[in-house]
């Protein structure tokens, strides 16, 4: 698509999963077909309350910045086709990744696929060909089992398995989390450091 509705367009730190801490321009598209109850971006589900920009405007405002990592969240941001978008960033030389709760289709151009599979939607069956990482956010404790289903079904060899406990439960969680860890030594512990830090 040449145009993509747009929330916010801006320069951080990843602040969880495989790339914590690297210097990150994110590009959140704005609509969603998930509607988690516990999502801390709600505002991003309604796509028309967001502008439409064209990739080319999306593109030069990532130019502004001297980071060559690029997020491409949501929202869902599978709810569009990514990819003139992630084509062009790539042209100028940014390394493209996305986070995704996999309900559609994704184009083959992206650099990196960060899995987060949620329960209020089922993936799209062809996620699990092109995870490089996979990161369940633990609700309740029987998501960890469920964490494990998808990890089985993870067709990469080389994929990270993370495991985070949902912001608002951590404490109440990470006893669990943490056993879950010690038993299942290949998976790892993400945080949302970027809310520790109070940071976007």
């Amino acid at each position: 698509m040449n145009e993509l509705p747009v929330m916010e367009q801006f320069l951080t730190l990843q602040g969880e999963g495989y790339h914590t801490g690297k210097s990150a321009v994110f590009i959140r598209l704005a609509g969603c077909d998930v509607g988690c109850v516990w999502c801390d971006v709600k505002e991003s589900w309604d796509a028309e309350k967001h502008p439409v920009l064209s990739v080319s405007e999306i593109v030069k405002k990532t130019l502004d910045y001297r980071t060559d990592f690029v997020v491409i969240t949501g929202g869902e941001p599978t709810l569009y086709d990514l990819t003139i978008l992630v084509d062009t960033l790539k042209k100028q030389n940014k390394y493209v990744a996305i986070e995704t709760a996999g309900t559609n289709p994704l184009p083959d151009n992206i650099d990196w696929v960060c899995f987060s599979p949620k329960k209020f939607k089922k993936p799209h069956p062809s996620i699990y060909q092109k995870v490089n990482e996979l990161k369940v956010v633990v609700y309740h404790p029987s998501d960890l089992k469920w964490a494990i289903e998808h990890a089985d079904k993870v067709v990469n060899n080389d994929a990270h398995f993370y495991i985070q406990p949902e912001w608002s439960r951590s404490d109440e969680h990470f006893p669990l989390v943490l056993s879950f860890l010690n038993e299942n030594p290949h998976w790892r512990l993400s945080l949302q450091t970027h809310k520790f830090l109070n940071i976007p």
